[in-house]
């Protein structure tokens, strides 16, 4: 008789294996992974839609020119029916208002006349809130019966003419930055702690190089103060490498996705580079006090736009950033360094043990 025997299966290396077949430790570790990505969907979400859905004046600083009783009861009654979106005040002429305008101390100015009324506002310093600002006062000349006009008082410069290419500067800076701290902070082991500023340095120094050359010298954005803007690009790039090779040894596969929240979600939305911050809900305002975004923003737009006004307290701001980025570089050296040292000793006592039983 023929013995008949069912052939075993071919295994098919090439051939994937079941899913039903992945170790559930596999699954769990793609479940965490995939909380990156749900993660930044939600942050992202939340903070672009919560910062720029429904922009809307926050006692915007205005001014109505003319000192007499009734402009002051105008300027009165604008305020009082505005609620808290402007804060209004008087000033005596129209020089006056030209020269609030230009120092940023208040953002458009309404000139009614006799035959027309004269908004005054600044493109440069917010292309977004002259906008806003023109929907406001454009009813109120309607109901004074008087033709309405713009004077832009401070216009952007004539290749930027959204008034926007140093916000898109510094989301170029911002991507160049964090993209930058990744690999390096997977070479830190590898070199002394010096030797790793010098890297951060580097890479931020090639970095502000590439978008102020980008901007400049390419496309016209910035006319003038390259060198300023080059070194505000410098220190506001190095405090996010810096910050990005500290938190790698601690964070790991969630450091992109920390870097992402607070140089993406939170510094584009509090920038002031889409909506001045007196534009956007409370918190977006109150970020743009202090982030690093905004200080870069408010200097770069300092210098090409209004450059008799000083940048000190946005370089001071900027500085202060570079703090923690260097503390957790310190820290993380010296934590890779003892554990370092307590692996040798280890093997040390391991290898005496074994001597020993030997």
């Amino acid at each position: 008789m023929t013995s008949h025997s069912t052939p075993l299966a071919t295994i098919d290396p090439e051939r994937p294996e079941h899913p039903e077949g992945v170790p559930a430790a596999a699954w769990r570790k793609l479940g965490l992974t995939m909380l990156i990505p749900f993660f930044l969907v939600t942050v992202m979400g939340l903070a672009y839609l919560g910062a720029f859905h429904q922009p809307a004046p926050h006692n915007v600083a205005v001014a109505v020119v003319g000192n007499t009783a009734s402009m002051q009861a105008f300027a009165q009654g604008l305020e009082e029916k505005s609620g808290d979106a402007l804060d209004v005040r008087t000033v005596p002429d129209e020089a006056a208002a030209r020269a609030l305008i230009v120092k940023r101390e208040i953002t458009a100015a309404y000139a009614p006349g006799a035959t027309a009324a004269t908004l005054m506002l600044s493109s440069a310093a917010s292309e977004t809130t002259a906008n806003i600002t023109q929907k406001v006062f454009m009813p109120v000349a309607f109901e004074q019966h008087l033709p309405f006009q713009v004077l832009d008082v401070n216009p952007v410069g004539s290749h930027d003419t959204t008034g926007q290419g140093l916000f898109f500067m510094l989301v170029a800076l911002s991507i160049g930055g964090y993209a930058s701290s990744v690999p390096l902070a997977g070479f830190m082991g590898r070199i002394r702690l010096r030797t790793r500023f010098a890297l951060a340095a580097l890479a931020a120094a090639v970095v502000a190089t590439l978008v102020v050359v980008i901007a400049g010298p390419i496309y016209g954005v910035l006319q003038s103060h390259l060198g300023g803007t080059w070194l505000l690009s410098w220190v506001y790039v190095l405090a996010i490498v810096m910050l990005g090779m500290g938190l790698h040894p601690i964070l790991r596969h969630w450091t992109t996705a920390t870097l992402t929240l607070l140089f993406v979600a939170l510094n584009f939305t509090s920038s002031g580079g889409i909506f001045a911050p007196e534009m956007q809900p409370g918190i977006f305002g109150a970020l743009n006090s202090f982030w690093n975004g905004a200080a870069w923003h408010h200097g770069a737009q300092t210098l090409a736009y209004f450059p008799g006004q000083g940048v000190g307290t946005d370089i001071l701001k900027l500085v202060l950033w570079l703090i923690p980025g260097g503390a957790l570089m310190v820290l993380t050296h010296v934590f890779s360094v003892r554990k370092t040292q307590l692996a040798n000793e280890n093997t040390s006592i391991r290898e005496i043990e074994e001597v020993v039983a030997a």
